[in-house]
């Protein structure tokens, strides 16, 4: 009897339903394209979930051939240029491309969105420039650039060599950035999106690629091979969506994002009933819900990253302030792990820990070691030698005089190390939203990608309240645990 229950439990575990993640890059379409895919998916019946604003294409990439997300929205001239290398070029090969890496592809969703080029209009009317080969004539435009474009091989490199433009110094910046400083005259122009909502809004002007060198960027879903076997009922959604969104649609949905600031789960909510007949319902939370739920998160990341640091690093500083030469060596180890740029180590992660707070935690308990560890060991280490040597005359063991005179005098030292390490954390963890974590830094991302600086504020200012308060509480624990003469 007990055998047959037991396979029973076995039978009945094995068909309980996997929740299904959906990604999104961190533009606005990108996360429109998985609001759609992700409620038409939830309607077919799984339980779904989404991990928003996850970075560029190479972290999409990584999670989904990693198995830590199912599906996410791309393109086809992304493909070629980035995950391919220039390596396909028709869907065939894709497909084929596609599959050894246990990736599939549906059809195009029913438009492209490719780069271009756009000028502020009133520079391009004075200056008459209507094509891309017109900006041979004027080098001292100001162009920025996102770092993306700047960088692909089908992007400003190939567009400057093929139309010999003399534009060399170009500014670096976040896409949705690039808008304010057109709107404010910083910029004369940057790269575009053909379905972005700004476009008109911004009053620019898209100059015409008249030696057609953008490629066709025509928009599909990704989606994990095993999925088909999984949640067949989710593949067939994914497939509804093929050839039902053209150009317009899209920029018009981008706009009711973007610029009539309607959440994108009721934006996706309008397409799938609209356009599909598929009613979706949305789950509404109030700002203060929102901000409590990130505030929980951005906690957590703090509190456990620290929590190991600490544990980590105040024995290693320890055991480096008895080995004056091998600790050098740890601390120039800690010294490079902080000089490692923080988006970069949090990439890295993701092919290891997935993504979500365990990459996040990881990252900021290493950028937290080195604060403590230095200051443990170079407090241990400046002790007046003969205090040493009066607590060897009274007998004192290695072990007791650690205990009870050589860390109470680096203790103020120690936990200046452990204060700069949490204020650290506390600000390093807004960035952890890039790779879902959550905290602070969603709603950051969000505000500045829909350029809502009430958004923005949302997450920066409980941010650096936090900070103060860590702060506080730090100074706090100094006077309990710091001997008062040494406070003095």
């Amino acid at each position: 009897m007990k055998p047959l229950i037991l396979a029973l439990l076995l039978c009945g575990c094995s068909h309980a339903p996997r929740r299904i993640t959906i990604g999104s890059k961190k533009f606005t379409e990108s996360v429109l394209l998985a609001e759609i895919a992700a409620q038409l998916a939830r309607a077919a019946g799984p339980p779904v979930a989404l991990a928003h604003q996850l970075g560029g294409t190479q972290v999409l990439w990584n999670a989904l051939t990693a198995g830590r997300i199912d599906a996410y929205p791309e393109y086809t001239g992304t493909l070629d240029q980035d995950v391919f290398h220039g390596h396909t070029h028709t869907d065939e090969e894709r497909r084929r491309a596609l599959a050894e890496h246990g990736v599939r592809m549906t059809a195009s969703l029913g438009f492209q969105d490719t780069y271009a080029i756009g000028l502020n209009e009133a520079v391009a009317a004075r200056l008459n420039i209507k094509t891309l080969s017109d900006l041979a004539q004027h080098p001292e435009l100001q162009l920025g650039f996102s770092e993306e474009f700047l960088n692909r091989a089908d992007g400003w490199p190939k567009v400057r060599e093929q139309y010999r433009l003399p534009q060399h110094d170009v500014r670096s910046l976040d896409h949705d950035l690039a808008y304010r400083g057109l709107q404010a005259g910083t910029l004369d122009g940057t790269d575009l999106y053909s379905t972005d909502a700004e476009i008109g809004y911004y009053k620019l002007r898209v100059l015409e690629d008249d030696r057609h060198q953008f490629p066709e960027y025509r928009a599909v879903i990704l989606y994990r091979a095993d999925l088909a076997s999984r949640a067949p009922e989710v593949v067939a959604a994914l497939e509804r969506l093929a050839g039902r969104i053209d150009e317009p649609a899209m920029r018009a949905l981008n706009a009711r994002a973007k610029l009539d600031k309607i959440p994108e789960a009721e934006v996706a909510s309008e397409f799938c009933q609209a356009r599909l007949g598929v009613a979706t319902r949305v789950e509404r939370r109030s700002r203060a819900a929102e901000l409590w739920q990130r505030t929980l998160e951005h906690l957590t990341l703090v509190a456990l990253s620290l929590a190991a640091a600490i544990l980590f690093a105040l024995p290693l500083g320890i055991w480096a302030a008895r080995r004056p030469r091998l600790g050098q060596v740890v601390l120039a180890l800690a010294g490079v792990l902080q000089t490692i740029p923080s988006l970069a180590l949090l990439v890295f992660m993701i092919p290891l820990l997935g993504i979500g707070a365990p990459p996040a935690i990881v990252a900021l308990f290493l950028y937290s070691l080195l604060p403590i560890l230095r200051n443990t060991y170079t407090g241990l280490r400046d002790l007046p030698p003969p205090l040493r040597e009066s607590a060897e005359a009274l007998g004192l063991g290695p072990g007791a005089r650690l205990r009870l005179v050589e860390l109470p005098l680096a203790s103020r030292a120690i936990l200046a190390g452990i204060k700069t390490s949490a204020v650290i954390c506390v600000g390093t963890a807004t960035l952890g939203a890039i790779i879902g974590a959550g905290g602070y830094g969603q709603p950051i991302l969000t505000g500045i990608r829909l350029d809502d600086l009430s958004l923005i504020l949302e997450g920066a200012i409980p941010a650096a309240a936090l900070a103060l308060v860590v702060q506080g509480l730090f100074e706090a624990l100094e006077r309990l645990i710091v001997p008062r003469g040494l406070r003095l």
